[in-house]
């Protein structure tokens, strides 16, 4: 939380928050952090990586989406990309990507590591020649709602978030809609966000963090607010049979989906994110869905 945040936030409720408040809330929250959250998580996230979430699950290691040489000329969409890291990497990797997200000020981040990696190549720090695609090449980056995208229909091979959009917005099921509309027949759609299980318990890292204080159906949104009630900050929870149907009436497919477990050695504690929890509770769920042909 930035101090801007700290100056106003007055306390947490959960309550009703309908999509223009949440788009508000968030889009404020998320420009006014974007250069802090960098400082504290972009260690971790890299410049041009695709992390699935705090596991540290890599899209290198994972291949959820498919093998090195199926990215190769992939038309991709990044929805809530944040700093676009993850189709940073995509990009590198021989994708077309176009990485979007509702926070001009997270954009804004995201040209600073373009820029900044450019230098590097200009001053000769990067190999240029390590990956298929353009090593510190500045990707497309678009302002907009992930509940509604200003594409074409069937324009994208891929759409994929890691910890993006999804969970922001009160209408969940708009983003998935709207990305099975830009989606080709046959195309993805890849999506990481918080396992909703977690939503039963305190969001602490320790032994607090263990016992189960809150109705896992309880759907009400997690809202911070400042002293006249007005939103900071929203996040959304959804059952695994919320988000499957939310899925199924949007025209896709769940191909799979992803429960990544805590790996040995990894003692990064993010938020409630911790080794001890993660060994006991999932903390990430990973959708893979698709477009019928």
């Amino acid at each position: 939380m930035t101090n801007a945040h700290r100056g106003r936030f007055a306390g947490v409720s959960r309550r009703d928050a309908d999509q223009g408040e949440s788009a508000r809330a968030n889009k404020g929250w998320w420009d006014a952090e974007a250069g802090d959250y960098y400082a504290e998580h972009g260690a971790f996230l890299g410049d041009a990586d695709l992390v699935w979430g705090p596991e540290g699950l890599r899209e290198s290691d994972a291949r959820i989406l498919g093998p090195a040489e199926a990215l190769v000329g992939l038309r991709v969409l990044e929805v809530g990309g944040g700093a676009a890291q993850g189709g940073r990497w995509l990009a590198e990797q021989g994708a077309v990507v176009v990485s979007t997200d509702l926070s001009t000020g997270m954009l804004a981040q995201a040209r600073s590591i373009d820029a900044r990696r450019a230098d590097g190549i200009r001053a000769g720090n990067v190999d240029a020649g390590s990956s298929v695609g353009t090593v510190g090449a500045a990707l497309p980056l678009l302002a907009c709602d992930a509940a509604a995208l200003p594409f074409a229909d069937a324009s994208f091979d891929l759409v994929m978030t890691a910890y993006g959009a999804v969970p922001f917005v009160a209408d969940s099921a708009a983003v998935m809609r709207e990305a099975a509309r830009v989606l080709r027949r046959g195309g993805r759609f890849v999506f990481s966000t918080t396992h909703p299980v977690r939503w039963a318990f305190p969001d602490v890292p320790g032994e607090a963090g263990l016992t189960a204080t809150s109705s896992y159906f309880d759907r009400s949104p997690y809202v911070e607010e400042d002293d006249q009630g007005r939103a900071l900050y929203v996040e959304h929870h959804r059952t695994l049979g919320d988000r499957v149907r939310e899925i199924t009436a949007a025209g896709l497919r769940l191909v799979d989906l992803v429960e990544p477990e805590w790996p040995a050695g990894h003692d990064q504690v993010w938020g409630g994110w911790s080794p001890l929890r993660g060994r006991l509770i999932p903390g990430s769920a990973i959708y893979v869905c698709e477009r019928p042909a």
